[in-house]
């Protein structure tokens, strides 16, 4: 039994089962992490999605600022953009069964050492206040009125954390954080603009995970969605948006021996 962690898909399903043929996965045996972004950009965003519905157990996810585009866009709260691709799951006839059942998925997932989120965590926030403000934004998106909550979703501002937020302002900065974050200051102010590589931060941030005294950092965080960073490992981080959708990477990381699993995608 192994247990593998996998970087962005972004709707590139050939090059998630290639990668799936090159570790020898065994459903019955092993478990593949997934860091969110599922959809999006890349071409096959409705095969992939069904692939991971029914794969059930074996698959754990946590969503993506892309996933959660997906539901806003479904919803009618914001209309597709150009460079989307996710038309065929808003066509498909399963379409309500594949959103229902993405609406189900985690923000953020911890076992033993680790825990996995799509962008990242406020430097304030230990493990366990993480997973129960991952659990205010599951529960309100599984809500049949989880609309409210889509519709107040996004938006740059606040743009740091406190606990006295009212809900929807609340709920806003989890996510930003969780999903969209890639930098922010000492004290926990995030630039959610910034998209670059780590030579160009602007002055006064510094990648959310090198901010000192952080209070997750005795966790291992496995994490996707700076694709601008690529592959990047250290003691206590597993970044694994080495961008695929782009032409370059798809990763994986065998977590039991950190033994990674690499291949070339077609931009």
């Amino acid at each position: 039994m192994a247990t593998y962690a996998m970087g962005d898909l972004q709707g590139c399903f050939t090059a998630f089962q290639r990668l799936m043929d090159l570790i020898q996965f065994d459903p019955a045996q092993d478990k593949l992490w997934l860091v969110g972004d599922i959809v999006n950009r890349g071409p096959d965003s409705l095969p992939l999605l069904r692939y991971i519905k029914q794969a059930g157990d074996a698959v754990i996810m946590v969503l993506g600022n892309h996933d959660l585009h997906l539901l806003m866009v479904a919803a009618g709260i914001i209309k597709s953009n150009p460079k989307d691709t996710i038309r065929p799951v808003l066509d498909a006839p399963d379409r309500d069964e594949l959103l229902h059942w993405l609406r189900q998925q985690r923000l953020f997932y911890v076992a033993g050492p680790y825990a996995m989120v799509h962008a990242g965590l406020l430097p304030s926030w230990s493990i366990a206040q993480a997973e129960q403000l991952a659990r205010e934004v599951e529960n309100a998106l599984r809500q049949d009125n989880d609309q409210e909550l889509l519709a107040s979703m996004y938006g740059n501002e606040p743009n740091y954390w406190q606990d006295e937020w009212p809900s929807n302002v609340r709920l806003r900065v989890i996510i930003n954080a969780m999903t969209r974050m890639r930098i922010c200051t000492r004290d926990g102010k995030m630039n959610l603009a910034f998209k670059g590589d780590p030579q160009s931060i602007p002055l006064g941030y510094l990648p959310w995970f090198n901010l000192p005294q952080r209070a997750s950092q005795h966790h291992t965080i496995i994490c996707g969605h700076w694709s601008a960073l690529g592959l990047y490992l250290t003691d206590n981080l597993i970044a694994l948006d080495s961008g695929c959708v782009w032409g370059r990477q798809l990763t994986a990381i065998r977590l039991e021996d950190r033994k990674v699993f690499q291949l070339s995608c077609v931009g």
